[in-house]
């Protein structure tokens, strides 16, 4: 059994996400920012760097994708038990809900990292005999529900989750809001962090909102104002406790309504977006805040494949720990060493493929790899805006597309493009292999990043945060294709780490047909006709990308920027 002693002697940086991927069979998250929760930690783990982390026990996970022969999506429960890979804690605590106590528990998962380390993490739970059968499910759904349900959700996690930490004896030194969906874990601190009242002038506040900010970081991942969680007053009246002020409250949320992002700002003294160009947009958003800029990265030893896990710890040994060692990778590892791991990673892609969808890929042609949550921005349907000219591509250099990803249950533009992928899938028949993989998750990531030989990403800039897909195909040597937009802007050094897709604003379809224009003047001639140059490019990817856009250097950075003051 796990003791939690072995986790409260010493201060801990609390870190708050409504979702976390820890692994595979725990479906605690839907993509992206999970995932990065997920390398947050277990670089954290490796690092020494003690945190507690806080989410939800999300009992019925997201949701499980099937996708029948038309292509259309539809969803089921992705129920896990969490007795068979967590430790119940006998901690209880309340919080108030529509003018009721609703008691919240917590599981105990602790994260192994591959070096030896250890770190707790905490899912909490409302699926109690204490509460009602409605408030039991508060805790069940990933992201379900309605504003109503959203909103509870973020009560458990923000003020719950802290007061829980509280209760079972953790020593906070700072808090880490991963997103705005913990943002009232600060309402919490607020009330904890009081002036005496005979200290007080007339109109000054009872709250000492600098001690909180000074105890608080805030990661922002979006840049879309319509992306951020906002609550109306008047469902906050009627859900939330009473007993805040709802006055301070509209002055550090907005009048208007709760804006969880505006209230993560107004508590934290640290606020960071997730790329260069995504902190500028921030400080343009937010006027009046600093934006820093910390640019996410990956976990190493996660990302990277067995085969090239192999090769750098020959080569390149302490790699693990010190990620920045890949730089030595283009001078340091043959290039038949890299391209023996790359087939291997291949193969292993080629026989899932097979088994998930029947289609069958030949090891012999390129596969270009495309895996995101299926949603406009995103623009997933890019690369086949003209069948015909894809077509005439494919007829003179031949290659493969291996597709994949969710879209959110109520997003039906998402699905129908789902549908669409499929339908020109069928159209390339013949000519050019489409398979499409259902159900993306944390393993197929892994198998699908390594194994394409080229990884393609296409969104609709400014809208890409960040992106982190293509740092994971980085540490497996395979070239980005990507949109200047997010990460890629800092990681593009063209025909070194990969090559950058743009075309002239004013030019219809520009995006596309610089697509096709890269792929068939560029990209494949390279693959084909100069095999060394090729392997050269994907030396770039390991010394230039994986070197530095690593969850390492990303914590390192936290670790002396934000929680360091």
């Amino acid at each position: 059994m796990i003791m939690l002693d072995e986790f409260i002697h010493m201060p801990r940086i609390a870190y708050f996400s409504m979702e976390i991927a820890l692994q595979n069979e725990i479906p605690t998250y839907a993509g992206g920012l999970g995932v990065l929760a997920g390398d947050t930690l277990r670089s954290a783990t490796d690092l020494d760097l003690p945190m507690v982390a806080v989410s939800l026990v999300s009992r019925a996970g997201y949701f499980r994708q099937e996708i029948d022969a038309q292509g259309r999506q539809s969803e089921h429960p992705a129920n896990w038990d969490p007795a068979g890979l967590a430790q119940a804690l006998d901690a209880r605590i309340a919080v108030l809900i529509e003018g009721r106590k609703v008691w919240i528990s917590a599981w105990l998962y602790v994260l192994k990292g591959h070096m030896g380390g250890r770190q707790p993490v905490l899912l909490l739970d409302t699926d109690l005999d204490e509460n009602s059968s409605d408030d039991r499910k508060i805790t069940h759904y990933l992201y379900g529900g309605d504003n109503v349900y959203r909103l509870k959700q973020e009560i458990v996690l923000g003020l719950g989750g802290a007061r829980l930490l509280q209760a079972l004896g953790f020593t906070i030194r700072h808090y880490h809001m991963n997103e705005g969906h913990s943002a009232l874990l600060g309402l919490e601190l607020m009330r904890r962090y009081t002036y005496s009242a005979e200290h007080l002038r007339p109109g000054e506040s009872q709250y000492d909102i600098p001690r909180v900010r000074d105890l608080c970081s805030f990661t922002t991942h979006t840049p879309v104002e319509a992306g951020h969680d906002r609550f109306s007053y008047d469902l906050v009246r009627r859900v939330l406790d009473n007993g805040f002020d709802f006055e301070m409250l509209k002055h550090l949320a907005g009048e208007d309504s709760l804006n969880m992002t505006r209230l993560a700002l107004n508590l934290s003294e640290y606020v960071n977006g997730v790329a260069r160009k995504h902190a500028e947009i921030s400080n343009a958003m937010f006027p009046g805040y600093r934006v820093h800029a910390i640019t996410n990265g990956v976990h190493p030893y996660t990302w990277a494949s067995a085969g090239f896990r192999q090769i750098y710890d020959q080569h390149v040994p302490g790699w693990c720990h010190e990620p920045q060692l890949l730089i030595r990778a283009d001078c340091c590892i043959p290039d038949t060493v890299i391209w023996q791991a790359h087939v291997q990673a291949k193969q292993q892609l080629i026989e899932k493929v097979q088994v998930l969808t029947g289609v069958v890929l030949n090891p012999q042609i390129p596969v270009i790899g495309f895996a995101r949550r299926m949603t406009a921005y995103k623009r997933p349907d890019l690369l086949f805006s003209d069948l015909e000219r894809l077509k005439a591509i494919a007829r003179k250099r031949p290659f493969q597309i291996v597709l994949a990803g969710k879209a959110h249950p109520r997003d039906e533009n998402g699905k129908h493009v789902i549908a669409q992928l499929h339908d020109h899938a069928r159209a390339l028949a013949g000519t050019i292999t489409v398979a499409y993989l259902p159900d993306y998750d944390l393993a197929l990531a892994q198998t699908l990043t390594a194994g394409v030989d080229a990884w393609l990403n296409t969104p609709l800039p400014p809208m890409e945060a960040s992106g982190t897909s293509g740092m994971k195909a980085a540490f497996n040597g395979v070239p980005n294709l990507s949109v200047l937009d997010g990460w890629w802007l800092e990681g593009c050094i063209e025909g070194v780490t990969g090559w950058a897709i743009g075309a002239a604003a004013d030019i219809p379809d520009g995006d596309a047909q610089a697509l096709y224009d890269k792929l068939d003047q560029i990209v494949l001639p390279l693959y084909y006709d100069d095999t060394s140059g090729w392997i050269k490019v994907m030396k770039g990817a390991i010394s230039k990308n994986a070197s530095y856009f690593n969850s390492h250097r990303m914590m390192r950075r936290y670790a002396t920027e934000a929680y360091g003051r």
